[in-house]
């Protein structure tokens, strides 16, 4: 039975809690305001006794500086929004290209460490031990020097037949003559096998499953389009010209350096995530797959990891973000990634606060960017395990 007076003192108290708990939010709230304010304050005039101006208006000055790798066209005659977007582009390419190894890298070093064959686990566990305990700066310098002191010179390039050379200039191959064209159709023929395959593995798969085969198909069909422009419209070659390679693609010392650094870094944690994933999932599974006749390969694809996976999807977000912001360590190896540009502008015009804003801001851009497409991953993850 419910009692008039009982009532309404709960809410006089309930009332009285919520007053002051928006007198106090108000107040925190002025506080900060006040030393945000005066942070701001200072800030200017500091800067205004310094006569250094404030403000982004810089964006639309000319850079006076060139870029040595960019995935657009870029001259030092342009205006500093572009030099901030070409190392945005290379910041976004080198972690994108990153992730996808690691993964791949970190899913089979996880699968080693579970291996019941005593080299394979023990490579694994190497693996682990080793990118997992050492910084990785320390890494990114070390690679670095193997690439620009051990490999030979130019004229003595490793000689992948006539596919590639590898050399102190980094790593030169074979492309298809029309290769922009060649990646702009092989990436539109992948993204129609993909969305066209997909409801077809769906009667036959689990969501996950299907996903895995859809993607795959998508890969392979993106490959034979993109070789079907090389075989049909020739090649691109690299060959040595006097004292320089000429043709083809190349990837420079630089990219590699952070790239191997990044992937075989992050790797190492993937494969824990992995593996933990794994040995999470309750024994029983192995026994049910086992009693339905499936091999230990079919218990894995099929049963265990897309239940394993579900528990690692969180983590492995968590590991994306840290690549892509540890991708900024790039300006150690003299990759020009958003960093570094930033630091050539903090050294010609010293706004340096206004470049800060526009690192920062880009960072957690990315990772919030990672993280909707993780949370995406994990739903659809979730809803095909059901």
């Amino acid at each position: 039975m419910n009692h008039p007076h009982g009532d309404a003192a709960w809410h006089r108290r309930e009332a009285s809690r919520k007053r002051k708990a928006f007198i106090w939010q108000s107040a925190i709230l002025v506080v900060l305001t006040i030393i945000f304010g005066s942070f701001i304050f200072n800030i200017s005039a500091n800067l205004a006794a310094r006569n250094i101006h404030s403000g982004f208006a810089f964006l639309h000055e000319q850079a006076g500086f060139e870029i040595g790798e960019s995935l657009i066209s870029f001259s030092s005659t342009e205006a500093y929004f572009k030099a901030f977007l070409v190392g945005l582009l290379n910041t976004i390419k080198v972690s994108v290209v990153s992730i996808i190894t690691a993964t791949v890298l970190g899913v089979i070093i996880g699968l080693m460490r579970l291996s019941k064959h005593p080299l394979l686990k023990f490579l694994g566990a190497a693996h682990v031990e080793f990118y997992r305990n050492i910084p990785l700066i320390v890494q990114l310098l070390l690679i670095y020097l193997i690439i620009t002191e051990l490999l030979p010179d130019s004229m003595e390039a490793v000689n992948f037949g006539s596919w590639g050379l590898l050399s102190k200039a980094g790593l030169q191959f074979a492309v298809p003559a029309s290769n922009s064209t060649a990646c702009t159709w092989s990436f539109v023929a992948a993204g129609l096998a993909f969305f066209l395959t997909r409801p077809l593995f769906l009667k036959i798969y689990t969501g996950l499953i299907s996903t895995v085969f859809s993607l795959s198909t998508a890969l392979v069909v993106g490959g034979a389009a993109w070789l079907c422009f090389g075989i049909f419209g020739g090649w691109s070659k690299p060959e040595l010209q006097g004292f320089a390679i000429e043709g083809g693609a190349s990837l420079s010392p630089e990219f590699l350096a952070l790239w191997i650094g990044l992937t075989f870094f992050t790797s190492s944690s993937i494969a824990e995530i992995i593996r933990a994933g794994v040995l999470a999932v309750p024994r029983g599974q192995w026994h049910a797959a086992e009693a339905l006749g499936m091999t230990r390969l079919e218990a894995i694809s099929y049963v265990i990891f897309p239940q394993a996976l579900k528990l690692a999807i969180p983590p492995l977000a968590s590991q994306y973000m840290n690549l892509t912001k540890n991708s900024s360590l790039a300006v150690v190896v003299g990759y020009p990634d958003l960093v570094s540009i930033g630091n050539s502008t903090i050294n010609l015009n010293g706004q340096a606060l206004e470049v800060i804003v526009i690192i920062m801001s880009v960072y957690l851009f990315l990772n919030l960017v990672i993280s909707v497409v993780m949370n995406s991953i994990n739903r659809i993850v979730i809803r095909g395990s059901r």
